[in-house]
């Protein structure tokens, strides 16, 4: 068995902030059957007209469910699977996370990174959404790329009572079926690059296999 320390999949500074953050920011992706009227979402309209649809829907939804706000990763799990997956781009985030060596895995290893990198997202930040209180707000800024892109950023700022206001960008790409999510920015770091560092840094030492291991291993935890 591999020898690993899991403490560097964490992102490195303000961690308290980011993970009060990153968690907020995937679920904003969840959709309307957690409550009951919400404005629709079009996942093919303009990105912040989609951002901030979906950002007003989520909140609603997290401040009414009190085992998500507890953080309780079975519910976050179960919110996730249902509603984020659709509206996130996982697969393409560990790609790029996992950069050139995603060239030299297998389909199998690809497929357990995948859902590995996944699960440690979720562990890593189920705490966050206990940090999402009533007067919590995800204000969208000034869209200033090309609408009709395929890859733009969407910029916000989330204010909550209990702590500073939060920069957050989110890199969006076009599929057929709408707008997905496959990068966050927090406070100038980068998700899929934080992590690609780290990455590298475990497949050199124990290969693909290695550090899927050591994520899994992680998430035992």
């Amino acid at each position: 068995m591999h020898q690993n320390s899991l403490s560097a999949f964490i992102l490195p500074r303000h961690a308290g902030r980011l993970a009060a953050t990153f968690l907020l920011g995937a679920t904003m992706l969840l959709a309307s059957v957690t409550t009951g009227a919400q404005e629709p979402v079009d996942p093919k309209a303009a990105p912040n007209d989609f951002v901030q649809a979906v950002a007003n829907n989520t909140l609603e939804a997290v401040q009414r469910d009190e085992a998500a706000k507890q953080g309780d990763l079975g519910r976050i799990n179960q919110l996730v699977d249902e509603l984020i997956l659709p509206y996130v781009n996982f697969e393409r985030t560990t790609q790029l996370a996992a950069g050139q060596h995603w060239r030299q895995a297998s389909p199998q290893q690809r497929e357990a990174l995948v859902e590995a990198f996944r699960s440690t997202l979720i562990k890593t930040y189920s705490g966050a959404l206990a940090n999402v209180d009533q007067v919590s707000r995800i204000n969208i800024q000034p869209f200033r790329g090309d609408p009709n892109a395929n890859d733009v950023v969407v910029r916000s700022l989330i204010t909550q009572s209990n702590g500073p206001a939060v920069s957050v960008d989110y890199r969006l790409e076009r599929t057929p079926e709408g707008w997905k999510v496959y990068d966050l920015n927090i406070e100038n770091i980068w998700l899929i690059e934080n992590y690609r560092k780290q990455f590298n840094l475990q497949i050199r030492k124990t290969g693909i296999d290695g550090l899927i291991e050591a994520l899994n291993q992680n998430n035992l935890q």
